[in-house]
């Protein structure tokens, strides 16, 4: 995080940086956390209070998590009330919210706030309130078409975090980790945020223009070529490249890449391909309401009818029977009903 100059004559005021913690339902338990035990612990490391942090919600009810558990609040949030960063924090369900009772809410607060945080999917609200027009953002990757097409004034990274004048976008809880973590080193200086990761056995801080990544490339063992390989089917989902042309751009032989995904992945580079595109076809069929038609295209399959075969093939069901259960978010609203 570059040096925020509003942060710094905030920290040398010497009184405790407020936090507020606009929660909304569907949010995730460790975004959550990752968002306030960073500075728990820089308040333990310093030996006093740098941080004063508390969670609020819209309404004054406690929001119900994407886990089913209902998340403590301290009070109703007033968006007139002042503080040093105000962090809106969400999660499954924010693209579908439309109200715009929120959304102004949402703008209202931010202008009594010195830094504004879009926490996971919470750049969706501040997109949707105008706040991120002409800005740069970043957003979790399952989102990123979907959110770069909601909204083209925006700048959208493929980052972990970004950080653009007073606003802060995560993509996800890890980021969101490593961004606070950074924010204590903007206050307290760098020993004491190598102590707070410390103190977590966190010892691989990521920088804020890092790329996001999938979880079978966090170990450093993985060639590179394997890597770009898989950020080049990442990014190729709905249009799908020929794997002699993915070999080609890592100057690779196509044989030599099928030894390389079996060696390291235990399997060949068109099925863990396909594998992609149908892991974003079942977000796309559980999590919205796009036809199979859509959904079909936007993953990269000639046809509906292939589409479904393929479906069926790895999860056992149909897309429309997939859709039938009940999504995450589903599940969420369902428990937040008195």
């Amino acid at each position: 995080m570059t040096k925020n100059k509003a942060l710094s004559a905030i920290s040398e005021t010497g009184r405790p940086i407020t936090v507020d913690l606009l929660v909304l339902p569907g949010s995730s338990l460790l975004t959550l956390a990752s968002a306030v035990e960073p500075l728990r612990a820089a308040n333990r490391q310093s030996g006093r209070t740098v941080f004063q942090w508390r969670f609020v919600s819209v309404d004054g009810d406690a929001p119900v998590t994407s886990s089913g558990i209902a998340w403590p609040v301290s009070a109703r949030h007033d968006p007139a009330s002042r503080c040093d960063v105000l962090g809106i924090v969400a999660g499954f369900g924010a693209a579908q919210m439309t109200d715009r009772r929120l959304f102004g809410h949402v703008y209202r607060a931010a202008r009594n706030a010195t830094i504004v945080m879009g926490i996971e999917s919470g750049p969706w609200l501040l997109a949707r309130a105008g706040l991120l027009d002409e800005h740069r953002a970043a957003t979790h990757w399952e989102d990123f078409e979907d959110f770069a097409a909601a909204f083209p004034n925006v700048d959208l990274r493929p980052d972990r975090y970004v950080v653009d004048g007073r606003f802060i976008t995560t993509s996800g809880a890890s980021p969101t980790f490593d961004m606070m973590v950074d924010l204590v080193r903007q206050v307290l200086g760098h020993p004491a945020a190598l102590d707070v990761a410390s103190s977590f056995v966190h010892d691989d801080l990521r920088a804020a223009g890092d790329p996001q990544v999938n979880v079978t490339l966090g170990d450093a063992n993985h060639d590179p070529r394997l890597v770009r390989s898989i950020r080049i089917m990442e990014t190729h989902i709905d249009t799908p490249v020929s794997i002699a042309a993915i070999a080609r751009r890592v100057s690779m032989s196509a044989r030599g890449l099928e030894l390389l995904f079996s060696r390291q992945l235990g399997q060949t580079p068109g099925a863990y391909f396909l594998s992609l595109r149908l892991a974003a076809a079942r977000r796309l069929v559980n999590d919205t309401r796009l036809s199979m038609t859509d959904i079909a295209s936007r993953t990269g399959f000639s046809s509906e009818s292939s589409f479904s075969r393929a479906f069926r093939s790895q999860f056992g069901l149909s897309p429309s029977a997939s859709r039938k259960q009940p999504s995450t978010v589903q599940k969420v609203a369902a428990v937040s009903r008195p």
